[in-house]
């Protein structure tokens, strides 16, 4: 029997016209339809990969920016603009195109893969007032090297960068934000400290940074604490920064006199510092006195944070402080400090930056003017010496400033340092 006789048939039958048929064709195109359904389902469950990246994870950024720079037929483009440090302190706008929300598809690797951008119009992040985002990336195949491979290349892609800068942090919310431009690497040698200090500090740090297992075997627990103390202007913070840049670590700053900051924000902000920093409490004496002292009368600092003595001690060595983390204090008062804060296990090496030593007195001489003999910088350490006041590492670069091009005038004002 033909097509045409076929038809002709089932018009011809009452039941058909009547219709039956007309349903059986109806039931008939749905269970197709959901066939069809259900076979792309199945075939997306066991034939491609999905791979899902939202706004709040720290490789959203890098993957937008590896997508844009590795799908260049991308059409479908936003604008991002950022500000770029140069060396000589200028600031330079950098405009980069990322995918815009859509859809858009590319090739990796011998595999095509779709990246679908949303955002969602209802939803905010409350603390910077953008919308949540999440990048849906789809692939045929199984095998999740493919994601790998990109999340690597992307993470790459952002170090090369920020490589050769340091990046300082500082709590915004419940999390740590990027405060300002990522800056240069600072000599670790462009700080000079009384002899000895500088290479005591790093080579305890790196020994600390290279034995995890060490500490592991022994039951200690895996955390370093430094307190760098001494006068004002002395260079205890310029010592970290550089310390930061020779370990290649980023600065996580936290004051303790924050109103906003209490116990359990405190705690929480610490066990989520980023990898491979350093956490720096500046003016720990400003935060919290001896209790010895607090007890003899009020303090111009009582009152001004939130978070306790006792649970600062506990976010520093108590049951739920974290491992693996280095931290930094520093205080221009020793005296003023709680013995409980300073104690070894929670401040693991205690380090007085103080005046200015000879030997920084000569150094800092050599450092401005290179091309001068050694006895002229001996002769400069001699005549600042002899005034039997202290002077401290800022005063000295101020006043080597004010003569950074006539080193004969340096040794006859040396009474100027205190002045100037």
């Amino acid at each position: 029997m033909g097509l045409a006789e076929f038809v002709g048939a089932l018009q011809n039958n009452p039941y058909f016209g009547a219709g039956f048929g007309l349903v059986g064709v109806g039931a008939g195109l749905a269970f197709l339809r959901k066939g069809s359904q259900l076979g792309m389902i199945m075939f997306r469950r066991h034939c491609m990969i999905t791979l899902e990246v939202p706004s709040r994870d720290k490789s959203y950024q890098w993957l937008l920016q590896w997508i844009t720079e590795n799908a260049s037929h991308t059409q479908h483009l936003s604008a991002q603009t950022t500000f770029q440090q140069l060396e000589n302190g200028s600031i330079r706008t950098k405009f980069d195109f990322i995918p815009s929300p859509g859809v858009h598809i590319f090739w990796y690797k011998r595999t095509w893969i779709r990246v679908e951008r949303n955002r969602e119009k209802q939803m905010v992040n409350l603390q910077n007032g953008t919308p949540f985002e999440t990048v849906t990336l789809t692939a045929l195949g199984r095998d999740k090297g493919v994601y790998f491979g990109i999340l690597e290349e992307a993470r790459k892609m952002a170090l090369e960068e920020m490589e050769g800068k340091t990046i300082m942090y500082t709590p915004v919310g419940a999390e740590w934000r990027q405060f300002g431009y990522p800056r240069k690497h600072r000599a670790i040698n462009s700080v000079i400290l009384n002899q000895g200090i500088t290479e005591a500090i790093v080579d305890d740090i790196k020994g600390f940074v290279s034995t995890p297992q060490w500490y592991m075997e022994r039951g200690i627990p895996y955390r370093r604490g430094y307190l760098l103390y001494g006068p004002p202007g002395c260079g205890k913070s310029s010592f970290i920064t550089a310390l930061a840049g020779e370990l290649d670590y980023s600065i996580c700053v936290l004051n303790l006199s924050d109103r906003g900051l209490s116990d359990d924000r405190l705690n929480h902000l610490l066990s989520l510092a980023p990898q491979r920093s350093l956490v720096l409490l500046e003016d720990v004496d400003a935060a919290f006195v001896s209790r010895e002292e607090s007890a003899k009368a009020k303090t111009a600092y009582e009152g001004l944070s939130r978070v306790t003595f006792s649970g600062l001690l506990n976010t520093l060595d108590g049951v739920a402080s974290t491992e693996g983390r280095v931290v930094f204090m520093t205080t221009n008062y020793l005296d003023r400090l709680d013995p409980a804060l300073i104690r070894p296990g929670r401040v693991d090496m205690k380090v007085a930056i103080d005046y200015a030593s000879p030997y920084q007195l000569e150094q800092m001489y050599l450092r401005f003017y290179p091309e001068q003999p050694i006895a002229r910088a001996q002769l400069f350490a001699e005549q600042v010496t002899c005034m039997n006041k202290p002077v401290s590492m800022a005063q000295l670069q101020g006043y080597f400033m004010f003569y950074k091009n006539d080193p004969e005038d340096s040794l006859n004002n040396v009474n100027q340092i205190w002045t100037l």
